[in-house]
């Protein structure tokens, strides 16, 4: 179901950014040259922002960089792979009448009509997964490890691939059986109401994830260590947080990124780290990243959040109520689909919203980065700790393209690039001399030669 339903189309975007990539290059960027930024004690009016900011681009070795660069670019033809996939195995479903048979199947397995969308779901998603399983094998698995960002073995990741389908089925039966419902109800209405249910659905998921969903896949428990602890719910009090615990999970047992979270709703809120931010991080680099996650929350992020993109559901259902008109009325007979109310034609439905993605891809790309820029402005106001930020951007940097051009990085940033970031914190530094940290400007981050 993730893999179905999250495929972000970008056929034609993809040439305009490969333009801008090349661009950029050729022009080199922003200077190369690194002067040395202050002992600690700079001012406004003496810090030189920009040269701040190339001496921290300037920790990350050449090989290095050229691999992140390679692994995120390389991600954008992914984009286009995944996208021609699904719209492929979608016409395939439709064409050679699989859909039709999945359908006739749970008719005669049962007349309850609930049931029959449900069961058509669970044939729908095993199908789709064992036809995409290639690429997703290539994507998720070896290609992760040849870049070493996986530090999983086979039998592990597989399990987690397990895992994810047995999540897909019973959410997507839970999502799927109250849409059909819906539609054999309303009839062409159908979309004003199933866009209501699916932005309840997209909260509902969010509520029950930090609890129910996570621990899936890794295991949490109570952060012991209290000279990391007592700062962070120190900070979390300050900034209204109704916290009493932290988190950390085991996310090494999957790759060494670093991340941390502060999810939920009401009784299911939680704040969470990584073991890799506790073995890699600095207490500084520790408190900035936590300060940018609790940004998130007294920001209220996960509402507007879901506001913004519950707009874009309810224009999507009425884009998708249309292609689903036109595509019936040209082809639904030789698909062998009843009309509106067949759960049959679900191949179509998920062809409709990858166009429809496809053309918002900036849009919806633009609306996280917004709000991951403002919790990087309100973790640096809250942690206070610049030079930590700049170091966590530039692990960062290890899977994500450090300095795209801006073209690039308004199509396919979901978070502002690692230059936009440090920049950023180097400006905010500018103004609060007092923060910086001579040691985190001095902290190797990579293994040089």
């Amino acid at each position: 179901m993730v893999r179905v339903m999250g495929y972000v189309v970008q056929v034609v975007l993809l040439c305009t950014v490969l333009t801008a990539i090349a661009t950029a290059q050729s022009a080199g960027g922003n200077p190369a040259s690194t002067p040395s930024v202050a002992d600690g004690h700079a001012t406004s009016e003496s810090f030189d922002v920009n040269a701040a900011v190339n001496a921290y681009l300037a920790k990350m070795p050449p090989a290095e960089r050229a691999r992140s660069n390679a692994y995120f670019e390389g991600g954008y033809w992914l984009l286009l792979w995944d996208s021609l996939s699904t719209v492929v195995v979608m016409w395939l479903l439709l064409r050679f009448r699989w859909s039709m048979r999945m359908r006739d199947l749970a008719e005669r397995i049962t007349r309850f009509r609930p049931l029959q969308t449900a069961l058509y779901w669970v044939q729908f998603i095993i199908v789709v997964s064992v036809l995409t399983f290639p690429l997703s094998i290539y994507e998720g698995y070896f290609r992760e490890r040849e870049y070493g960002l996986l530090n999983q073995t086979f039998g592990p990741w597989m399990r987690d691939q397990a895992v994810m389908l047995a999540v897909g089925v019973v959410l997507g039966g839970i999502l799927m059986v109250p849409l059909f419902g819906l539609v054999r109800r309303l009839g062409r209405s159908w979309w004003v109401w199933g866009a209501v249910v699916t932005i309840l659905f997209l909260a509902f998921v969010s509520l029950i994830a930090p609890v129910y969903l996570a621990p899936l896949f890794n295991k949490y428990t109570k952060l012991q260590d209290s000279r990391i602890k007592d700062p962070i719910l120190s900070m979390a009090r300050a900034n209204g947080i109704p916290a009493t615990d932290v988190y950390e999970f085991d996310a090494s047992r999957q790759s060494n990124r670093v991340s941390a979270n502060v999810s939920g709703f009401a009784g299911t809120q939680r704040i969470s780290l990584n073991d890799n931010l506790l073995k890699r991080c600095t207490l500084p680099e520790i408190e900035t990243t936590m300060g940018h996650e609790m940004g998130h929350y007294v920001l209220n992020h996960a509402y507007k959040g879901l506001v913004m993109f519950g707009v874009l559901v309810v224009i999507g259902f009425a884009f998708l109520s249309w292609c689903i008109s036109f595509g019936l009325a040209r082809w639904g007979e030789n698909w062998g689909i009843r009309g509106m109310t067949d759960v049959a034609l679900l191949p179509l439905a998920i062809i409709g919203l990858s166009v429809y993605f496809f053309l918002l891809t900036p849009v919806t790309n633009t609306i996280t980065r917004t709000m991951e820029f403002e919790a990087d402005m309100y973790g640096l106001n809250s942690a206070r700790q610049p030079d930590g930020e700049a170091n966590v951007d530039l692990m960062l940097g290890e899977y994500r393209k450090l300095d795209p051009g801006p073209v690039e990085e308004f199509i396919f940033f979901d978070h502002p690039s690692g230059r936009t970031r440090i920049t950023a914190a180097m400006r905010w530094k500018a103004q609060h001399p007092e923060s910086a940290s001579p040691e985190e400007l001095a902290r190797p981050l990579f293994n040089t030669p």
